[in-house]
């Protein structure tokens, strides 16, 4: 009897584990399904403006006399202050009259988030056509409804670069096709008419226009005009029509276009709100975008090439030539005398940091300028660049570490220059070469940019604005990050520069040993690759 019973047991256990094992498996199933991606085709065909379309509009007409003068040339206007880059991108977008094609990494529904989608709103109501492409991983959930309310209008187009099909929470994507999800868009650009773009490193939030209280990132973008623009405008077609590019009312749950009057009343709260004064007095004046019209703005007129990555690096498919990384060796070329390197998220894994010290090895000056580990947003990024620190340093490469500093309606008269209106973190993405040529844009040194995300700059042939970014390496960089050395023991210690005073930090300035213990504990991680 205690036989039969056990037998009895036995098999309902394995019928129960049965059951189990098959409900796993259809909710796996179902999972998968819902994770599956809605098809491409019969998207909807558009392009930029052809040169003699865009020369007719406003802005064309604008900048046709300065362009004929500097034939060849592209004019190239920096907008390091965080309030004028932010008035800049409304003023563009006020100004287009056909076409805007704006293109992002991270858009924020926040305060400048939301005024910048009312003006595109405002802009479409008044028969602008406009394309938006976001990276899905840097736009939140909390967005969905906008932006399908945006699809929703006649004159707007959404679509969202390798989307994520289970829209709460996002990370599911991670677990179903971690390959796709893991490659992300880096582009960032606005680009009004196909005439004049604003790119480099700024998403669209409120630590990138300096409008909160928590971290404030410096972070540098150029307003640019001719062929540059052109070829940004081309650029977006690529991306616009790619294999990774889905439209929004395909992913999205389906809104009417009466939702957009949430997003006007979103937008007339915080018009009202004393939190957005700074805002509201910025786009007073001076305009950036007026100063165009009037011909009194001081553009840099300099050969300048586009470089970005083949969009189909988002499903892994670009060639290596195709590659950014490898367009900004062509591009910049082989330093004879220096290079400065500014990049917040440093990570030189092995070839960098090869490369970058055989460069000090054969005489030539490598400076490179990252966040210390007080400053910086993502430990996990600090943890493959602190790796490699005493490697670098043995080498010849001089390295500094911008502190945490206020932000600038703290103190306006401590600016990193060029890299940006001064803020508590570093998000500007700047080469230099021989002080002539110079990198603006979204890449990154780190493997990230080079084998991942896509990324999208531009390669300046400017002496006066290269000259700028090492004049502030060697006067204001000094005064606002650490310098790293090495003690004879080989040791790592940071000088912190107050004045004519200098004060050496033994361990990792202004941190806790938990936390150091933490990115030690992720620099031993085999990570490196996805940093």
């Amino acid at each position: 009897m205690d036989r039969m019973r056990s037998l009895k047991h036995n098999a309902l256990y394995a019928i129960r584990r049965s059951i189990g094992g098959i409900s796993a498996l259809l909710l796996c199933a179902i999972i998968l399904t819902g994770c599956a991606l809605p098809s491409l085709e019969n998207r909807t065909e558009s392009s930029a403006l052809t040169p003699s379309q865009a020369a007719s509009t406003k802005l064309g007409v604008a900048v046709a006399p300065a362009l004929a003068t500097h034939a060849g040339l592209t004019g190239i206007y920096p907008l390091p202050d965080a309030h004028m880059a932010f008035a800049a991108r409304m003023d563009l977008i006020r100004s287009a009259q056909r076409t805007l094609d704006i293109q992002y990494y991270i858009w924020r529904n926040d305060l400048t988030g939301t005024l910048l989608l009312e003006e595109i709103h405002e802009a479409a109501d008044r028969g602008v056509r406009v394309r938006l492409l976001l990276d899905d991983l840097g736009t939140p959930s909390s967005l969905d409804p906008t932006l399908a309310a945006l699809e929703a209008h006649p004159n707007i187009e959404v679509r969202l670069f390798n989307p994520f099909v289970v829209r709460k929470p996002k990370f599911i994507g991670f677990l179903t096709d971690f390959p796709r999800a893991n490659r992300r868009m880096h582009n960032k650009s606005l680009t009004a008419d196909s005439t004049a773009t604003i790119l480099g490193g700024r998403n669209i939030g409120d630590e990138y226009f300096d409008a909160t209280d928590g971290v404030v990132f410096s972070d540098l973008d150029v307003l640019a005009v001719g062929p540059a623009a052109a070829d940004v405008a081309g650029d977006f077609d690529r991306y616009w029509t790619s294999a990774s590019s889905y439209p929004a009312e395909r992913i999205l749950p389906h809104v009417g276009v009466d939702q957009l009057d949430v997003l006007v009343r979103q937008a007339r709260t915080i018009e009202r709100d004393p939190a957005a004064e700074a805002y509201m007095e910025a786009l007073r004046g001076p305009h950036v975008v007026q100063k165009m019209f009037d011909h009194t703005l001081p553009f840099e007129w300099a050969k300048t090439q586009m470089i970005s990555d083949d969009p189909a690096k988002g499903l892994s498919n670009a060639p290596p030539e195709a590659l950014i990384a490898h367009q900004l060796r062509e591009v910049l070329g082989e330093p004879t005398r220096e290079i400065d390197v500014v990049s917040p998220y440093f990570v030189p894994a092995t070839t960098g940091t090869q490369y970058l010290t055989g460069l000090a090895a054969s005489g030539i000056t490598v400076r490179v300028l990252t966040n210390a580990l007080e400053a910086t947003d993502v430990a996990a990024v600090h943890s493959g660049y602190a790796k490699r620190r005493v490697e670098l340093l043995t080498g010849g490469v001089h390295l500094y570490e911008l502190r945490r500093l206020p932000g600038t309606h703290h103190k306006k008269e401590q600016s990193p220059g060029p890299f940006g209106s001064s803020g508590s973190s570093l998000h500007a993405k700047t080469f230099v070469v021989d002080a002539r040529r110079v990198f603006v844009g979204s890449y990154n040194f780190d493997p990230r940019s080079a084998y991942l995300n896509t990324e999208l700059g531009l390669v300046i042939e400017s002496p006066e604005l290269a000259s700028q970014i090492e004049a502030t390496f060697l006067a204001v960089v000094p005064q606002l990050a650490y310098s790293v050395r090495l003690d004879q023991n080989g040791k790592i210690y940071w000088i912190e520069k107050n004045g004519d005073k200098e004060i050496r930090h033994d361990t990792e300035p202004n941190t806790t040993w938990y936390g150091r213990l933490g990115v030690w504990v992720l620099s031993v991680l085999p990570i490196e690759s996805l940093l």
